[in-house]
Order: C-alpha cells, then sequence, then structure tokens
C-alpha cells in the first residue's frame, strides 16, 4: 500500500506552467488541438482525463487506472497506460506531451533527437494553484471552455461550504506514523474545513514522523486517515488501530482524492465536512 509521502515523493516534481521543448533545443508549438497526448505523471494524467477528448489521449501512466491513487481511474480505464519508456513515446510521436513538469522526464530525455511539444504543470498545493492548472491543461488540449466550466463547477461545490472545524485540532495520520504539515493540499484542506493542523501546531515540516506515544500526548481532537488504512493489513496500517488512538475521531477519506491538486479537491473538502457533522451529532 502506497502512501501520500510514497506517492508525492515519486509525482509530484516542481516545474514552471509553460510549452517548451523537452531537452535542448527548437521550441515546438502544439496543434491547436492535440490529437496524440500524453501524461508522463499521476497528477497531469487527472486533469488530461477531465479535460480532453478520449480520443486525443495516446498514453498515460500506469498508476492512471489505479483507484487508490487517481481519482479518475474510472475514466482511465481502456486507455493506453504507458511505462515512461522512451519506446513507448517514440511511437506515439505525442503532439503534446503533459508533465508536473515534463521537460524532467527521463523518458524524453533518452530522445535527444526529438522535440515535443510539452506542457509544463506546476504542483498545485492551493486550490487556486489547481484552478491554474485545470486552465492551463484545458488551452493546451484546445478545451479552454472546458476549463472555465470545471473551475466554476468547483467554485460552485465549494460556495457557502461550512468550517465545522471551529479551531480544532487535527492530525492527518498516516501508515508508520507519518503526519502531513503546513504547505501542503492536506493542510489547506483542513484550514478550509475550520480546522488547525496539528503538524503547524507543533512546528513540523510539511512531512515528518510522530510516534504513537507523542500522537497520544499531542491529544488532537481529530484524526484524518487514508481510507485503504480503515482496515489493518500490515504492520504499517495496524499503529492507526491502536487502542491508545480509539478514542479520538477520526476522519477517513481516499488517498486519491488528495496526492494530487485535482477536482477531486471538492469531493475531499465536502467530506471531511460531512463526516465532522456526523461526528459532532453523536456526541451531543
Amino acid at each position: 500500500m502506497r502512501s501520500v509521502h510514497a506517492a508525492g515523493a515519486a509525482l509530484l516534481l516542481g516545474g514552471a506552467g509553460a510549452l517548451w521543448a523537452a531537452v535542448p533545443g527548437p521550441a515546438v508549438k502544439a496543434p491547436a488541438v492535440p490529437q496524440r497526448i500524453v501524461s508522463i505523471n499521476l497528477c497531469a494524467d487527472q486533469l488530461v482525463l477531465a479535460l480532453a477528448d478520449r480520443s486525443q489521449i495516446a498514453g498515460l501512466t500506469h498508476n492512471a487506472a489505479d483507484p487508490e491513487l487517481s481519482g479518475a481511474a474510472a475514466k482511465a480505464r481502456g486507455l493506453p497506460l504507458l511505462s515512461n519508456s522512451a519506446e513507448q513515446i517514440l511511437a506515439i510521436d505525442p503532439d503534446l506531451v503533459v508533465g508536473m513538469p515534463a521537460s524532467r522526464s527521463a523518458a524524453l530525455a533518452a530522445l535527444p533527437g526529438q522535440h515535443y511539444p510539452l506542457l509544463d504543470l506546476d504542483t498545485a498545493d492551493r486550490l487556486d494553484q489547481i484552478y491554474a492548472s485545470i486552465r492551463q491543461t484545458a488551452k493546451a488540449v484546445g478545451h479552454p471552455a472546458r476549463g472555465e466550466a470545471l473551475v466554476a463547477r468547483m467554485n460552485g461545490d465549494l460556495a457557502g461550504l461550512p468550517k465545522p472545524g471551529r479551531g480544532r485540532v487535527a492530525a492527518y495520520y498516516q501508515r508508520r506514523g507519518y503526519m502531513t504539515g503546513t504547505g501542503t493540499l492536506i493542510d489547506e484542506l483542513m484550514g478550509r474545513v475550520g480546522f488547525v493542523n496539528l503538524a503547524g501546531k507543533l512546528g513540523k515540516p510539511p512531512l515528518s514522523q510522530l510516534s504513537l506515544e507523542e500522537m497520544v500526548a499531542a491529544q488532537p481532537d481529530f484524526l484524518i486517515v487514508e481510507s485503504a488504512t480503515d482496515t489493518i493489513t500490515d504492520q504499517g496500517s495496524e499503529m492507526l488501530h491502536h487502542p491508545a488512538l480509539q478514542g479520538i475521531p477520526r476522519i477517513s477519506i481516499p488517498q486519491a482524492w488528495t496526492v494530487c491538486g485535482s477536482p477531486e479537491y471538492t469531493i475531499a473538502a465536502r467530506s471531511i465536512v460531512a463526516q465532522i457533522a456526523a461526528i459532532d451529532g453523536i456526541r451531543q
């Protein structure tokens, strides 16, 4: 089972939002409506699936169809899944390659004589950055109106969303005691629903480990956990079910909703709000 810290390290790299060549050479402009789009990053997969026609998609990463990692896994079924090999990309001859960033792809670097149009996207750790990625991707795949419609729909889903956290402390606690800190999408989500992130309160970095004893001593009001750890599958998930933590109310959300800055952000926010309300209702 992969967790946010592992998936994030492998899949979310910084980059600049622009179209440029993969390796030194002349810049190549994508067609207005590209017909052979290849995504080489899990987070890019989800944006391409949301905004491009299926007929435009020539390849996605092998993680695109993994429901534990991708919020758009169902949409990816039946589409070509690539292993990030130079040979596969060369055979497709894409007219747009999308990544975070595409220009750091080892597969593309292995094709020094080829210069494909690229869309380099920034990692999105805030809602405004998600919107920027949506708009950039929609324009690059030839459907800018779809991007605006998706942003409007997400804004509508978040309009009037309450903050039932009411300043209470929550910890996003993962397998093997990993805790997500500030400057992350999880932290932004916590603030949106009215929580204070325990990691920030303790001065922890974006990713840290907190022992079971330290978590019990910190006494957060809520634990937010990945739904994949709702049942014990190994030692990594077993610690989240220790009796010492059973008195702390927990909120469970799929990792696939939060590992990337994607349209699933609004689903995650609304789910957290609903679960807080349900817990508070039981307590009353």
